[in-house]
């Protein structure tokens, strides 16, 4: 038994003790005992109480040192929190009313539905009780509906169901596939803040692109995003294997090819030899943007929704030929409103944004051969931190624009700029970043300026001259903003 295990069953004998004591009844339930079944360790511990829930876990919390937390006081649900040696403990206490099997009767899914006396755990002689055949699902790998309204209960379900089945490599009981479908409506009266996370736990998966398949087939994705809707069918020039919505789901698909989460129905492991990648480019991937987000589930995120402005852009001229102008513009403006929606940060928000407003810039600075330095220098600034997800989003759309009619020869080339991009944007922060030539005060002192945005101006300037190696020097930076000033001067007539 590892350290672990034996240090849960350790605290699990001592709230044990302190309930015995208080003459209450207390079972674990819920995913704990199916983790447990399944041999899975899990730090996150569901306690059902015979009494009133929030006052007994503000007793365990000080008697074991723990930190107490409220969670739902109209439901009486509350978490005490004890730091461990190597993770925290969530021990989360509910309360039930008549007896446990009516608690269990409540619950989302029958491999949930499932409890053991917390003195048997503890003591290492649990008991399951298994009032509707959780044992027997988990074995055969299937997530079943306690009853026909758990979804009208708690839309939130809806998603979950289709989460633990992918969590734990399962299939979901035909029977509740199809209350699925029958309820999947009642998505949208779920909060916000529940999609985004249930959202964001599917996209954290590798392979989630045939998740978000599987929540249009049976009627959920357009209930989340209803603007996504509108994209089907929507043809595109002939350049383009799929119509608008059939590439902006292909595209989650490529994005997890590039990334090297998954295959791709389209991808050979050559393509990937082309494109840039490195310890550095994964680790940039993996930064958390925000609670329960990083880098990587965001870009598949503006993948989907990339072109999700194409329709309302649309035009055809006389000539037959298809436009899409200012959709990017458009699509970024769109996305901004539907996160906001789904109550997703603002960091979240502005680096989705920043992705789809900017998706087209890549393949824009090399119309004319390799982009110049100062191109590419003001593309990272345009871009703020998003420059490399942009450049990954760039090519994950290439991909999923030409499907399984890629040219490599012309693939390769494509990544022979985007490679050179980067290599020229890394040199340029090893030019930069470790000092800057002149600052505010210089050009105050040497002159005569005021305080203002021409100081900024002026600088910025000076560190892209840096970056794109025109000057390395304080004396060639001073010429710089002299030969700029007496060009405003003249320009003024002064």
């Amino acid at each position: 038994m590892s350290e672990a295990k034996q240090g849960l069953l350790n605290l699990l004998a001592r709230v044990s003790a302190i309930l015995t004591q208080k003459n209450c009844q207390a079972y674990v339930v819920g995913g704990f005992v199916r983790d447990w079944l399944l041999g899975r360790e899990t730090a996150d511990i569901d306690i059902a109480v015979s009494g009133n829930a929030l006052n007994i876990a503000q007793e365990v919390a000080e008697a074991i040192g723990g930190r107490y937390v409220l969670l739902d006081e109209a439901n009486r649900v509350a978490r005490v929190v004890l730091v461990g040696d190597e993770q925290p403990w969530h021990l989360d206490f509910s309360s039930f009313s008549s007896s446990i099997e009516n608690d269990l009767e409540r619950r989302d899914f029958t491999i949930n539905a499932m409890a053991v006396e917390l003195q048997g755990l503890g003591s290492g002689s649990p008991r399951l009780i298994d009032s509707f055949g959780g044992e027997g699902d988990l074995k055969a790998g299937l997530v079943r509906a306690v009853s026909q309204q758990v979804f009208e209960q708690d839309a939130a379900r809806l998603l979950r169901a289709v989460r633990l089945a992918a969590e734990l490599g399962s299939k979901i009981e035909p029977g509740t596939e199809s209350l699925i479908r029958q309820n999947c409506q009642l998505v949208r009266l779920v909060p916000g803040e529940r999609l985004r996370e249930e959202l964001l736990r599917l996209l954290a998966l590798p392979g989630s692109v045939a998740l978000v398949r599987y929540l249009d087939e049976v009627g959920l994705l357009t209930g989340i995003i209803p603007e996504l809707d509108g994209m089907k069918g929507v043809e595109q020039p002939k350049e383009h294997f799929w119509n608008v919505f059939d590439h902006s789901v292909e595209t989650v698909a490529t994005v997890e090819f590039l990334l090297r989460e998954s295959q791709w129905e389209y991808g050979k492991k050559h393509l990937l030899a082309a494109t840039p990648w490195s310890e550095e480019i994964s680790r940039h991937f993996d930064e958390e943007v925000s609670s329960g987000s990083n880098r990587r589930m965001l870009l598949k995120l503006a993948g989907l929704l990339h072109d999700i402005a194409k329709p309302a852009t649309k035009t055809v001229d006389e000539t037959g030929k298809m436009r899409f102008l200012g959709h990017a513009k458009q699509g970024a403006d769109m996305a901004t409103g539907i996160l906001s929606r789904l109550r997703f940060s603002g960091r979240e928000i502005r680096l989705v944004e920043i992705l789809i407003y900017h998706h087209l810039h890549p393949a824009q600075m090399s119309n004319e051969g390799l982009p110049t330095s100062r191109a590419i220098y003001r593309y990272f600034r345009d871009t703020e931190d998003a420059g490399i997800d942009v450049l990954f989003l760039a090519l994950a759309d290439y991909l999923a624009t030409h499907g399984p009619r890629l040219d490599v020869e012309e693939w390769q080339q494509h990544n022979q700029m985007i490679n050179y991009v980067l290599t020229e944007h890394f040199n340029q922060e090893a030019k930069v970043l470790p000092a800057k030539l002149i600052n505010g005060r210089d050009l105050m002192d040497i002159f005569g300026l005021s305080p203002g945005r021409l100081i900024g101006e002026l600088l910025a300037m000076v560190r892209e001259a840096q970056a794109s190696g025109e000057v390395s020097s304080r004396d060639e930076a001073i010429e710089l903003v002299r030969k700029e000033l007496n060009k405003q001067c003249c320009g003024a007539a002064c």
